[in-house]
Parts: structure tokens; sequence; C-alpha cells
């Protein structure tokens, strides 16, 4: 019997029982289909978040912020904890970690370090557009954040002016939809001094952010100039000297690439901590890897399933041709032919259920991902959240189509191995 006849006699053996075959096929489509749609999330995000990365183009900064402390976290023990006064002013709101002059001066000396530029922390309460209208301000972004930020309109505010970008879903305060109408707009932020006094400051809006996944772009930014502008204001009001702390630093590494590793354990040796923006979106990556591996493990169990599905069709198969068997090996059949012919049926099984699954899941996935971006997720800049990777679906079937193969070999083996003229008096 030749390659195509056996290709041929498997599928009509298949379709003998439509119903048993389909409920087979199910349970590998249920596979087939969670594993399409959750590697086609993770291959979506871990795309989106590339892109974010090289759009960038060749970043050369370190993120340095206060280490983790563990005897400076937060902890519920009722033991009273021991003063330091060297640590005392370098706190900010809600006794987060800050850095201070002495930190920035030691980022400073660090080897391969060029240039330092430290973030001050500001809470402002208002912002007023040029029609009067006052809307609360939850957050300012940092300035530092400007490389990492897509543009719907204008550009990014110039470091030595009293500029600000405003996000997209703040366009409404403005009285308009389009972006390109609040640039050159005069807005006023309004801020307490330390006696309690409100003080504003004017900005020019210079641009239209659009929000990333990461956060960046979701709230105003004003530009280093006024950031520390603002700062100065909010440390203002009374004759005292107030100890400068800053949220972050943002440390410019000469050769990034080679001495990233060194520069970081510099940091971690004065206890301060630095990460790239490839570490900081790394993490959002983590998640969604994690994620995604729980996921392919339910379709795997629901695959493992689908294997026992393929051992119970075949064994019932070659119970009810008992006798086509032994007709087949009296006619000549060897056993190699007859095993052959069990396992074609089994990854046919696993074809059928493979294809159905995977193209069930690039089509779900595709237009679920089309109508969320262009849906409830549109405000996200550049979001993408399912993508079809050939070499996972080419992965995801030959997975599938060897767990069929070797659900198939015992039913195939038992069937090779039937004595041709005992199968023939079966009845």
């Amino acid at each position: 019997m030749r390659s195509v006849d056996v290709v041929k006699t498997a599928l009509g053996n298949t379709m003998r029982s439509k119903t048993r075959t389909f409920l087979t096929v199910i349970a590998i489509v249920i596979g087939a289909f969670t594993l399409t749609l959750t590697s086609g999330l993770g291959a979506g995000i871990n795309k989106y978040v590339d892109s974010m990365v090289s759009g960038f183009g060749e970043t050369d900064q370190i993120y340095v912020m206060p280490g983790a402390d563990p005897s400076q976290q937060m902890s519920t023990s009722t033991e009273p904890q021991e003063y330091d006064p060297q640590e005392a002013g370098s706190t900010g709101e809600f006794g987060m970690q800050m850095l201070t002059d002495d930190d920035i001066e030691t980022i400073e000396g660090i080897d391969s370090v060029s240039d330092v530029e430290p973030i001050v922390f500001v809470t402002a309460d208002y912002l007023e557009t040029e029609a009067g209208d006052q809307f609360v301000v939850n957050s300012l972004g940092f300035p530092s954040d400007g490389e990492s930020m897509e543009l719907a309109a204008g550009e990014l505010p110039d470091p030595e002016a009293s500029e600000i970008t405003v996000p997209e879903t703040w366009l409404p305060a403005f009285d308009t939809e389009d972006p390109n109408a609040v640039l050159g707009q005069t807005v006023t932020i309004g801020l307490k001094d330390l006696a309690q006094q409100e003080q504003t400051i004017d900005a020019e809006v210079v641009g239209v952010s659009e929000q990333a996944i990461s956060g960046v772009g979701g709230s105003p930014m004003p530009s280093s100039s006024l950031n520390q502008e603002l700062n100065d204001v909010q440390n203002s009001g009374l004759e005292v000297d107030q100890p400068q702390t800053y949220v972050q630093a943002v440390a410019t590494v000469d050769n990034l690439a080679e001495n990233e590793t060194a520069v970081k354990q510099a940091l971690s040796d004065e206890g301060l901590m630095g990460l790239t923006l490839e570490d900081q979106l790394g993490v959002i990556t983590g998640i969604i890897d994690t994620v995604t591996w729980v996921l392919n493990g339910f379709a795997l169990i629901a695959l493992l399933a689908a294997s026992f599905g393929i051992v119970n069709t075949l064994l019932m198969s070659v119970q009810e041709r008992t006798r086509e068997i032994g007709l087949m090996k009296a006619l000549g059949m060897g056993r190699g032919k007859v095993f052959g012919l069990f396992s074609t049926e089994a990854v046919l099984l696993g074809v059928m259920g493979s294809v159905i699954g995977v193209g069930l899941g690039v089509a779900i996935g595709v237009g679920g991902n089309a109508a969320l971006v262009n849906g409830p997720l549109s405000g996200v800049a550049g979001l993408s959240l399912f993508a079809v990777d050939p070499l996972s679906i080419v992965l995801i079937v030959a997975l599938i189509l060897v767990i069929a193969f070797l659900a198939g070999t015992m039913p195939a083996a038992r069937a090779a191995q039937k004595d041709p003229i005992e199968a023939l008096r079966y009845e």
C-alpha cells in the first residue's frame, strides 16, 4: 500500500465514527487555541516593548534611585527603631526614600558617568487654562521621562524654558479634540509653599503626549527648568533652610553597553539602585511572560487530556476493526504498514485539531487586538496586544502532532501485533 493510499484509508477510517472523532478533535482544538492565543499575547506585548525601546534611539542613561534597604522598609513590628540623623533628611512623603546632594556627588564620582541630572519631586494642586478653568493635577511627570514619550502633536519641552506637555486625555479641558489647537497656549500651575500659601507659575504648552502602557505620557510633564522652578516655590515661604532631596537622578554613562554592569555594581555598593529604560520596561514583559506560561500550562493539560481521547478512540477502532486487520494482514500487509495506518489516523486527528484551534486562535487574537487597540485602549500609543509569530505557530502544530503520534503508538502497536488467523475468527 502506497503512502497516499495509507493517508486516504486513514482519513476514511477517522470519519467512520464522526461523533467520536468530533469529541476527540474538540479537546485538541481547545489546547491549540489556548496555546496560540497566549503565545500571540506574549509576542504582541514583547513586540510593543521592543518597538518602544528601539524608538528611543541609542539611550545611554541609567535612572538612579535609593536602594532597597530592609532596615528602612515599613515594618509591622511595634518595637522602637533607632534614629539615624544621617538618614532623617532623606525621606519624602509617606516615608519614601529620596536622594540627597551627597548621593548626587557619589553618582558623579563613579567611573564612566559623564553627567548627572537630579530630578526633584513636585506636587501641584491645579492647572488653569487660558479660559480660566481649573483642573486637579493628580501628578506631574518627571522631566527625565521625556525621552520615552510619544507625542500626538508638538515637541518635547526645552529643558531650559518654562514649557510643558499635556496628555491627550486633557484635550477636553481646552474645549478641543485637536491636539494642535492646544500648542502655544499658556497654562497656570498652582501649588502651595511651605507656609501653605497658594503660588502660581505660567508655562507654555509645547506638546500633546500619548500615554504608553508604562504610564509615561499620561500626566502633564514640565521641562527640567519648570520642574525646578516649581520645586523652588514649593520649598519657599518660610525663613528656614530646607534640605534638598531628589526622587531620582538620570546618569549619562559613556559607552553604556560595555560599562552598564560596572556602573550598576558601583551604585549598588553605595546603597543605590540603577535601572536602564530596558530594565524598567522588562518588568512588564516579565509579568506578561509569567501569565503566558501559566496559561500555556493549562493548554498543555488540555492537550494531555486530548491524548487520552486519541488513545481511547483508536483502541475502540482497533477493537471494532479486528476482522478487518486480520484480513489486511492475510492479504500481505506487514506489521509496519498496519502500525503506520493507525499512527496516521492519530496524526490526522492532531492535524484537524491543530488547524482548527490555531486558526481560531489567530482569528480571535487579531480581531480582539484590533477591537481593543482601536477602542477602549486607543489612548495607549502604539499598543499591540497580539502578534502572529509564524515560528510559534509552527512549533505549536508540531507539538500537537508529536503528542497525537505518541498517543497513537499504543493502539497502533496493538493492531500491528494481532495474529491474522485469530483476528479473522474474531466475532
